[in-house]
């Protein structure tokens, strides 16, 4: 059966992460592997999502080092599985997002896929979501049609919901055509603010957010903002929200406890999410979580009081642990481009069509 090898570096910067899948009617995960992103890269590329000076040579010098470390990556993960780079079929690179504005016309992933290939000697494809974009789409979410084919096969009505650094919805209905759309922040500006205040990478099970209370005037000036009360397709980023947007409404108001911010910054998660889920597929039975999100232990908890009508759960209870499924995706993405199958999913994107998915550069 074909091999793949699928590389998710995510909006959280915290490392890549990498899938070893087998294809054939469906996708099984064999191995995976995570390298963590030295501090180094990950700050250069926190930069870049933002404008600035010399930006052409800082991608260049950026997305090089990310090469080489997905290189390390996928060299550490053949060796673990004991598997030949000739027996790979393809790497699906999803690169780093830098900048995502599809209302402008443009997303930018970087990750040097040339290079990629000439340090694995394994073809590689990348590029995945410019296709949608100028099809007219948002370019996101892409795993919509993915975990179609994983989930969708029990005759449950399900959300997918993925909790990377933002959230995302896939809503499968065995009687309507796959929707989804991204909700709003996930874990981005949690992380942000337990770094600023705390010096810890993320607030670990959401203990520091329980300890606080949630500010509810802020809340619902979170909530305001545009972004929440249009419903997909629609998609987001650190272009949107960031730690300066927080800044801006914490500017306006009476001191909010720091403690209190986080508390209020995890029931933003949980309310964006759960409204989506309301407003879109309200007779929803299963919400499905992956991605870091899927770890949250406060916040898995506030979904599920959110959402009673719903059975909230990870993933893992499906057999398919949160923390791989993105990975997984961006191997199916590059099977699906090799075999020219289109693997975008217009209900989800807004692209006028169908389209095949990603830039093959050859072993």
């Amino acid at each position: 059966m074909p091999l793949y090898i699928g590389v998710m570096s995510g909006t959280s910067l915290d490392g890549l992460d990498f899938a070893l899948v087998e294809q054939s009617q469906r996708t099984t995960l064999v191995d995976t592997h995570y390298e963590a992103m030295p501090q180094g890269l990950r700050q250069d590329l926190l930069t870049l999502c933002s404008p600035g000076d010399d930006e052409i040579a800082r991608v260049a010098s950026a997305e090089q080092a990310w090469a080489e470390l997905a290189s390390e990556g996928i060299h550490t993960l053949l060796s673990k599985s004991r598997i030949e780079a000739a027996a790979i079929r393809a790497i699906g690179s999803h690169g780093q997002t830098i900048r995502h504005e599809p209302k402008r016309g443009f997303t930018v992933q970087i990750g040097h896929a040339p290079l990629l290939a000439e340090l694995t000697n394994i073809s590689v494809v990348t590029d995945f979501r410019r296709r949608d974009v100028a099809a007219g789409g948002q370019g996101a979410p892409l795993v919509p049609a993915f975990h179609e084919a994983v989930f969708g096969d029990a005759a449950r009505i399900r959300a997918i919901l993925n909790i990377g650094g933002f959230s995302n919805l896939s809503l499968i209905h065995p009687a309507r055509t796959i929707r989804g759309f991204d909700c709003g922040p996930g874990n981005v500006l949690l992380d942000a603010w337990v770094q600023r205040h705390k010096n810890q990478s993320f607030d670990r099970n959401g203990d520091w957010a329980s300890s606080g209370l949630v500010d509810e005037g802020l809340l619902a000036q979170l909530l305001s903002d545009s972004f929440f009360a249009v419903q997909g397709p629609k998609s987001t980023g650190r272009e949107l929200f960031n730690l300066p947007w927080l800044e801006a409404h914490l500017a306006s108001r009476s001191a909010t406890s720091p403690v209190d911010v986080q508390a209020t910054l995890l029931e933003l998660t949980a309310r964006s999410i759960s409204d989506s889920v309301r407003a879109a597929q309200p007779d929803t039975e299963d919400v499905l979580v992956c991605g870091g999100g899927a770890h949250n232990t406060a916040l898995m908890q506030r979904l599920q009081a959110l959402l009673p009508e719903s059975q909230v759960m990870s993933t893992s209870q499906c057999g398919i642990e949160p923390d791989w499924i993105e990975a997984m995706a961006f191997g199916w993405l590059a099977h699906c481009c090799i075999e020219g199958i289109a693997a975008n999913r217009p209900s989800v994107t807004g692209a006028t069509g169908p389209r095949i998915l990603g830039a093959i550069y050859p072993a």
